[in-house]
């Protein structure tokens, strides 16, 4: 049975509130205090053991079928996930780094405004983005400025974007260290390294004899420098070598290895984003050359520090190595792979083991919560919350950075409040678990949290895809092989109506099954045996088959197609208003690429799988 006990959930610190009335002090960040407020996140992080987070974005799906259902595989629930994440951008980013000691939450929540902007004033990144007007509108009625957004929102760079940035900066690029290559040289390349060796070699040379002749006036020290291409970088010497291609600058580059005792080459890039020179740089000794590198790489990280804005924030989490905790980890972490990382992959298994690199350790909220039975159906913050009063595990929260520096509205609702929700929800549902385990209190320190009894739900690169599998309660485990779409429907008919017609369409509704609508186009046949879905996609696609009823039917327009068809419509894009739609460019397209995931996969059905219309 489960064990039902009174809530005690309290807050402590100046403006902190309880639990219920969920109104904490949140430190609102934007551009104009972005810089300012780094290095205390940056504290705030270092001290802290976990960091939940919780994104506001434009939109979330376009439509119905959109959203990631029962029905839908890893792979398809990552396509899903990712069409949203480039379609919508993320305007609030609200984090709370938070330390767990026994019943003590100690929180740093922080709520930054963004907007993409092109800081580097060179057409890159050039940004478009959607919108949902319902997602617009609950932001304006909660008292977000949209002209503060616009105005005073904290730009980015992907760390994609951020190394394509090198080459429009207009700063010499120190050359990664590099091997020669051990493939055969052609005639034109032997010729090309022959004749840049011998006008390196000689001006390396007047380079040492200029430092150790002191004897020769300026006039004569200017003419040598003049016939040999000598330029000055700064205050050291240096040769600018033209090139017309990459392979150019790798036939120099593995050239120059011979001289790397005291010459340091850089790249000079071109607008086009290619190179289109090398300069070497002579250096007078073994510490001249070491300060040399320091210098290029101080500037190179001043540039970058300016151009990469809030993404500052993002490889502070990722450096810190602390557990995230998302309450919608597909969503949440397909956005800010997309904004703050690089292009998100073709595949979720690509998606799950870039994502692991920069943030090893997720935990999934939705999934942590549904371990807890009276949670199991609850998919929003304040609804899990208000179901926690049943429980007794006493958590007092404290806000550590108190104040908010920029003014808000009367009627304001800070995003922020949400990751605070969440890192209290965490800690909540880390007490009742150690309860139903131990059936007594405990009150060992947060480090225990992240051991044992939490590894099922921190997402790690180990995992596989068990990070974006879809959890229904109530639900039956069933092969996607005995799913059946249909559409094209003469009449608007109810589920029940359309079940009732399918029983009388054919023998093989005399059988066990189940219709559901996934929007208003187009509905699924559910099988509960192998088989009878391959005899009624037969009959629907040949005409000799058909009789009776389901022969009309088909003459008014109805079509069927397997789950493979659904997962081709996916992986080729056509997110179209009306899954219908899709399912018809789907079967008319001449794609023959076959997917790789080609095995049937277990849904998890439940009787509760159907689509609200009201809330279309």
């Amino acid at each position: 049975m489960q064990r039902r006990f009174l809530s005690s959930i309290s807050g402590t610190a100046g403006n902190s509130k309880t639990l219920n009335q969920g109104r904490w002090s949140v430190k609102q960040v934007k551009k104009s205090n972005f810089h300012v407020t780094l290095d205390e996140i940056r504290t705030s992080i270092e001290s802290s053991d976990f960091i939940a987070l919780s994104l506001q974005n434009t939109g979330s799906y376009a439509a119905a079928w959109h959203r990631v259902s029962a029905i839908d595989t890893p792979q398809t629930s990552y396509l899903k996930a990712k069409y949203a994440a480039e379609r919508y951008q993320i305007f609030q980013f609200a984090l709370c780094p938070f330390s767990l000691q026994g019943s003590k939450l100690t929180v740093h929540p922080y709520n930054f405004h963004l907007f993409p902007r092109d800081e580097l004033k060179c057409g890159m990144p050039s940004y478009s983005f959607s919108c949902q007007a319902s997602r617009l509108t609950s932001m304006a009625r909660e008292g977000f400025d949209f002209n503060t957004c616009i105005y005073e929102g904290i730009s980015y760079l992907s760390r994609a974007q951020e190394s394509a940035s090198k080459y429009l900066s207009g700063n010499p690029i120190l050359a990664n260290p590099i091997t020669v290559s051990s493939s055969p040289a052609s005639v034109a390349d032997t010729v090309f390294v022959g004749r840049i060796r011998s006008r390196v070699k000689n001006w390396r040379q007047s380079c040492i004899d200029s430092g150790s002749k002191t004897g020769d006036d300026d006039l004569v020290s200017s003419l040598r420098r003049l016939v040999l291409g000598s330029e000055q970088y700064g205050s050291r010497l240096c040769l600018t070598i033209d090139v017309c291609s990459e392979r150019q600058v790798q036939l120099i580059l593995e050239m120059l290895t011979e001289f790397s005792e005291d010459v340091v080459p850089l790249l000079v890039a071109s607008k086009s984003r290619g190179t289109q020179a090398v300069r070497t740089v002579f250096m007078s000794s073994k510490e001249d050359k070491d300060l040399f590198k320091r210098e290029i790489q101080d500037l190179e990280n001043k540039e970058n520090r300016r151009v990469r804005g809030f993404r500052e924030v993002i490889d502070l989490i990722s450096s810190s190595q602390k557990p995230v905790i998302s309450q919608n980890y597909l969503s949440d972490l397909t956005s800010i792979h997309a904004k703050f990382l690089g292009p998100l992959p073709a595949n979720v298994d690509d998606f799950s083991s870039s994502l692991s690199s920069a943030f090893p350790n997720v935990v999934d909220l939705s999934q942590f919560m549904k371990e807890i039975s009276p949670l199991s159906n609850i998919s929003n913050l304040p609804a899990a919350m208000s179901s926690l009063n049943r429980f007794f595990a006493p958590v007092d929260v404290e806000v550590a950075n108190q104040g908010c520096p920029v003014k808000l509205s009367e009627n304001y609702q800070s995003h922020g409040q949400n990751a605070v929700m969440i890192s209290q929800l965490f800690a909540k549902l880390s007490a009742i678990q150690k309860s139903d385990l131990s059936t007594v209190q405990s009150n060992e320190d947060s480090q225990d949290l992240a051991s044992d009894e939490h590894t099922s739900f921190v997402i790690s690169k180990n995992t596989g895809n068990e990070n974006v599998k879809v959890w229904s309660k109530n639900s039956r485990r069933v092969s996607s092989e005995n799913l059946v779409f249909i559409w094209g429907f003469a009449k608007k008919l109810t589920a029940a109506k359309l079940k009732n017609f399918l029983q009388k369409s054919h023998p093989v509704f005399t059988q066990e099954f189940d219709v559901k609508y996934l929007d208003r186009s187009c509905a699924i046949v559910v099988f509960w045996e192998s088989g009878p879905s391959e005899t009624f996609l037969s009959a629907v696609n040949n005409e000799e088959q058909l009789s009776g009823s389901l022969r009309e039917m088909v003459a008014e327009g109805l079509r069927a197609a397997g789950y493979e068809t659904y997962k081709r419509a996916c992986r080729l894009g056509f997110w179209e208003a009306d899954l219908a739609e899709s399912l018809d460019k789907t079967l008319d397209s001449s794609d023959t690429e076959h997917d790789s995931d080609t095995k049937p996969s277990e849904i998890n059905w439940s009787n509760d799988l159907a689509i609200n219309f009201d809330e279309l």
